[in-house]
């Protein structure tokens, strides 16, 4: 597979080339050792779509996983290992802990969040609940436990639509958080009475309408695959909208050799894997036309890396604790989401 962004005009030097990564000496060294750390501490890695290269890779190696929040978590709650190690960020780990509360939840670091829950706090959540009571509250996986636990269902973008349409098709009115892109994406597609939050993922808002539209000039035979926390002016031109997992499957469907993806740019990893005869391109970000830099990638995310996981496993911290009456409370919207989906 070829990663690629169109060449730049002379005027322009901002276009960014993704690569898969080469691991060093040290880096290859440095994962078998915590995958022999995994095995001393009946531990599995569950990593997500835009964790780093080195991670995802180490997840496939050592057993774990690669996946969308909601599969970490249950891949992690069917597996037998009595520790969980969460690459992500802190809700994932979240919600791992309040489907697995038994087993040792651990993360490489605490510290890396989400800009979609730290844009909810349970707080004024909550008073935002409270002030239209005529409302069902969905809340989207990117939450704290705290707002699911506010929440009468919770839901990820690849079952969101059908949930708002079964809601929507008994009567109800919905109060929605945190991504107000999505909430509007689902609005358009149900036709749901929905009250969206003010929030918003800050690597898919960056995304841009008119660099899309140019970098379509330069690839008109290619296809556009977007995640719906993008802004709609965006969405408007997808050839397909999906979550992560679904983003991957319509790689594998769609006749194009050449496909522009609007999202972390760490789901190329997987993508490649699925696709590896295509070319895939970044779509761009930031900047003027087509050949503006991208630079779709989770600061958060990043944190996870070999260094923080080495020293996770070795000398303990970044454990993930949710208080029992809270993780109760969570854990209702989140079932009621498993049920709806079998």
């Amino acid at each position: 597979m070829t990663i690629m962004t169109p060449k730049a005009p002379a005027t322009t030097s901002l276009a960014r080339t993704y690569c898969p990564a080469v691991p060093s000496a040290r880096a290859r060294a440095q994962a078998e050792t915590i995958q022999r750390l995994l095995r001393e501490r009946d531990a599995v890695l569950v990593a997500h779509y835009y964790t780093d290269d080195a991670i995802q890779q180490l997840a496939e190696e050592s057993g774990g996983c690669v996946a969308d929040s909601l599969e970490m978590a249950r891949f992690g709650a069917r597996h037998p290992a009595t520790t969980l190690v969460v690459a992500g960020v802190r809700f994932m780990g979240e919600t791992a802990k309040i489907l697995s509360p038994e087993k040792r939840v651990v993360m490489p670091t605490l510290e890396a969040t989400c800009s979609l829950d730290e844009g909810c706090p349970p707080a004024a959540f909550a008073a935002f609940c409270d002030a239209h009571p005529d409302r069902t509250v969905v809340v989207y996986a990117n939450t704290s436990a705290a707002v699911k636990a506010r929440a009468d269902w919770v839901v990820t973008s690849s079952i969101a639509v059908e949930v708002i349409e079964h809601l929507h098709a008994r009567g109800e009115k919905i109060l929605w958080a945190p991504d107000k892109h999505l909430g509007r994406y689902i609005r358009e597609r149900t036709g749901a009475d929905m009250l969206l939050w003010d929030g918003a993922c800050i690597v898919h808002e960056e995304f841009k309408a008119q660099g899309v539209l140019d970098l379509k000039k330069v690839y008109p035979q290619a296809a556009l695959l977007v995640h719906p926390e993008s802004p709609s002016a965006v969405i408007e031109l997808a050839d397909v909208v999906g979550s992560t997992s679904q983003l991957i499957q319509a790689a594998r469907e769609l006749e194009q050799p050449q496909l522009i993806v609007a999202t972390d740019r760490g789901i190329f990893y997987k993508m490649q894997q699925a696709v590896p005869e295509k070319t895939l391109i970044e779509a761009p970000t930031a900047g003027e036309g087509a050949t503006c830099r991208s630079c779709a990638h989770c600061p958060w995310m990043a944190m996870n890396d070999l260094d923080r996981l080495e020293h996770a496993l070795r000398e303990g911290g970044g454990d993930i604790e949710v208080e029992a009456g809270l993780r109760e409370r969570a854990l209702a919207p989140l079932e009621r989401m498993l049920a709806f989906g079998r």
